[in-house]
């Protein structure tokens, strides 16, 4: 008889001192005795727990209340980790697979000041029109799909600023060159969940675009499908959209993003 598959953590003291860490994490300050109900573990468990981390730099006890807390020794090795985990090694199989499913370019960006900087980009498998994009080319955010993906994310203030930074210029006859018709197009973006370059930047090329979410607050990454408009018709994007959106998801979970904001 093939011996039953092990469901639970070989090692219960790790299990139950990373469930004091999450409790902590999720809900912030806490006392003994809370910790102790929400996990339905005894008193003197949790306490015996919590020394254990206090001792390796994890938590700490506030004198006067009591209560504990963690410390900043886990964001530091979650930098450490982020350290050495390249934003291309992670997110390219993820491009590949929007590269396969959709046929067109793809590409990989990241915010720099007031620009995008294009870091990754994957040629169209069909067709022979080739776009003027690539690693390397800097672009100003306000006229590009994955640019105002990330705009969407920032504060009122900030997103002025960018604009106010910006040479706006219309670069087609769709460029959007009125800040008050921005904002609109921004709010729409965060309705949707991502946004769109329609013929804004070259004319005859319409992409879809989103942002990618990670642990840290501000976004700094987005990706998109680019085409041309033969191709990626109103009703292409739609469908396409939800593609976008799962990747979206995927990728921000395996970068750190936990869904609150």
């Amino acid at each position: 008889m093939a011996e039953q598959k092990e469901e639970k953590n070989p090692v219960q003291s790790a299990e139950r001192i990373f469930q004091v860490m999450e409790m902590l994490a999720d809900k912030g300050e806490m006392g003994l005795m809370e910790i102790s109900a929400a996990l339905r573990l005894h008193k003197s468990t949790v306490h015996r727990l919590l020394m254990s981390l206090i001792y390796m730099g994890y938590a700490r006890q506030d004198e006067a209340s009591q209560k504990y807390t963690l410390t900043y020794k886990v964001v530091s090795m979650a930098d450490k980790i982020l350290e050495h985990n390249d934003i291309l090694q992670v997110a390219k199989p993820y491009m590949e697979q929007l590269s396969d499913l959709s046929g067109e370019a793809v590409h990989l960006v990241q915010r720099e000041g007031s620009n995008i900087l294009y870091i990754y980009k994957i040629e169209a498998k069909i067709g022979t029109i080739r776009m003027v994009s690539h690693v390397g080319m800097v672009h100003p955010m306000y006229c590009s799909g994955v640019g105002k993906a990330i705009m969407a994310t920032m504060p009122e203030a900030e997103i002025k600023r960018i604009w106010d930074e910006s040479a706006v210029e219309k670069k087609t006859e769709k460029t959007i060159t009125d800040f008050v018709q921005m904002q609109r197009v921004l709010e729409q973006i965060r309705k949707n969940g991502y946004a769109l370059d329609d013929e804004e930047n070259e004319k005859g090329v319409r992409c879809i675009a989103a942002c990618l979410r990670s642990y840290q607050k501000d976004v700094r990454y987005a990706f998109s499908i680019s085409g041309p408009t033969s191709r990626m018709t109103r009703e292409r994007v739609a469908e396409l959209s939800v593609d976008v959106r799962k990747v979206q998801e995927e990728l921000s979970r395996e970068l750190g993003y936990s869904g609150k904001k």
